[in-house]
This record gives C-alpha cells, sequence and structure tokens, in this order.
C-alpha cells in the first residue's frame, strides 16, 4: 500500500480543521477544570487534546476506511491500543496538542501532528502550527517542505554538518535510564548551545528547516517522534538509535540521535553518551 500527496494533504487538512474548531478556541481560556496531570507537573491533558483527537480520529475514519488510529489520549485510556501499529496495513499514529504544557499555560508553542504508518513503516507526516497556522510536511521518497496559508510550498533542508562544538540543537535527558541523564546533563558543555522547547513537534521543524543541528531523545512514543523523523529524514538528515540501529515507529525506547549526517552521529554519541 502506499500513500500519495493527495492523501497527505487530506490528513492535513483534518488536523488543520480540529485545530481551528477545537485547538485555537480554546487558547489561553482553558478554565481550571479544563486541565489535568496524567504522570506528573509536565504531562497534561486538557479538554482541547480529548476533543481535538475524538475530531481527528473520526475523520480518518472517514477518510480512510479500514484505517488504524492510535492517538495518544486514546492510548492513555486503552494502552494495548499502542500494540495495534505492529501489523496494521494502514495506520495513523496522532498528537492532537504536542506540546500540552505550553498550550495549557498561554505559551503559542504547541502542534498538531500525525504520522502515516504502512505495515509498520513510517511514511508520511503533518506538523501543523495551529498559531501559524502552517504545516511542515513529509511523504516517503518525496522530500519535506513547509506549506503556508498562501499556497506556498518552501522545501526544507537539514543544516550543514559542523564540528561538534559548534552543534546547537536540543537534548530532552529525563527520561534517559539509570546516571546517562546525569551524563547527557553533564556533556552538554562540549556542544555550542542546548535548548528544550516542550514540544518535539517544533523542535523537529526546526532541525529539518536547518535551523539547528541535532536533537536527541530519550522516550519514543510514536505520536511524538514519527512524524519528526521522517520529517527530518526527508530534509536530508540522518538518525539512529543510540546503539545505532534505525528508529521504528514500534519501539519506544533506546534514544535516538538526529543529526546532518553520519559523521555528525558518531562525533555527538561519543560527546554526549560516553563518559
Amino acid at each position: 500500500m502506499s500513500f500519495s500527496r493527495s492523501q497527505l494533504e487530506v490528513l492535513a487538512e483534518i488536523l488543520r480543521a480540529a485545530a481551528a474548531s477545537e485547538v485555537m478556541p480554546r487558547f489561553r481560556k482553558l478554565a481550571v477544570g479544563d486541565i489535568r496531570a496524567k504522570d506528573g507537573p509536565l504531562d497534561l491533558v486538557t479538554e482541547a487534546d480529548e476533543a481535538a483527537e475524538r475530531q481527528i480520529t473520526a475523520a480518518l475514519l472517514r477518510a480512510f476506511p479500514g484505517c488504524v488510529v492510535v492517538g495518544e489520549e486514546a492510548c492513555a485510556a486503552d494502552p494495548p491500543l499502542l500494540g495495534r501499529l505492529d501489523g496494521a496495513d494502514l495506520a495513523f499514529v496522532v498528537d492532537p496538542v504536542d506540546g500540552t504544557s505550553n498550550f495549557a499555560w498561554g505559551l503559542p508553542l504547541f502542534a498538531c501532528m500525525a504520522a502515516v504508518i504502512v505495515r509498520g513503516e513510517v511514511v508520511g507526516s503533518v506538523i501543523h502550527d495551529p498559531v501559524g497556522n502552517d504545516c511542515a510536511m513529509a511523504l516517503r521518497g518525496e522530500g519535506a517542505w513547509t506549506s503556508y496559508p498562501d499556497g506556498r510550498h518552501v522545501d526544507l533542508r537539514v543544516a550543514a554538518p559542523v564540528a561538534v562544538d559548534k552543534m546547537a540543537g536540543g537534548a530532552s535527558w529525563r527520561y534517559l535510564p539509570g546516571t546517562l541523564g546525569a551524563r547527557v546533563a553533564a556533556n552538554l558543555t562540549r556542544v555550542a548551545a542546548s535548548f528544550g522547547y516542550r514540544c518535539a513537534g517544533h523542535e523537529y521543524r526546526l532541525l529539518a528547516a536547518g535551523q539547528c543541528h541535532y536533537l536527541l531523545y530519550g522516550r519514543l512514543l510514536p505520536w511524538d517522534h514519527a512524524p519528526g523523523w521522517l520529517l527530518h529524514q526527508e530534509a536530508g538528515g540522518y538518525s539512529a538509535r543510540f546503539d545505532g540501529s534505525p528508529y521504528k515507529p514500534t519501539i519506544f525506547d533506546g534514544g535516538l540521535i538526529c543529526v546532518p549526517d553520519r559523521p555528525s552521529w558518531d562525533a555527538l554519541r561519543q560527546a554526549l553518551l560516553e563518559p
């Protein structure tokens, strides 16, 4: 089964519509009871997340009959749903509001995103910025681009490789196992700069547009990483898990490093992960 550019546009329109009807009307208007913590003070869910995911799921099932939809909030309520990704002919992973803590606190840095998975392989992705109303999109083998409301399409390309001490990017060490998080945090002095936007969607968009050099993540839940991984891949980047194996949307641990090319991966892995 293949996935076409016109089908990717359908996916993008579904995300745009949900963001316009369920997310943006609630931005900076949430009541206290509209925000709840899940696993911790930075792991939040709001009425916007749940309403947008319901709309997106219903629209995907209408547009792509028989598909599997794996949403972040649906999996929170029904964890075995995540297992349906493995072996599905056509599946969508959906993060209705990526960067929920930013959204809940009134910061305009959040995204609505989804990835298309065909028999375990990521073949399409859309990361929609509800504030800017534009979409970063990728189709396997056909590149990555940003689609703007005025009809413009701008191709995305990763930054040129630089030495580790010249690299700027993001390292999320919060979910790294054992002492590895402390090691990575200490080793960040070896790069030029490190940031954390609390929104993987926007971090991946920066990376794919050549506006930073690296991203490092520990936990690999597919709705957080499948859309951005393909965007970065199709923009010419290189990525692998910490052990050098390729990223798969059905593997949720093992870390991920995304950089412009393989030599950069080797150098950054050694600089950040080694004692």
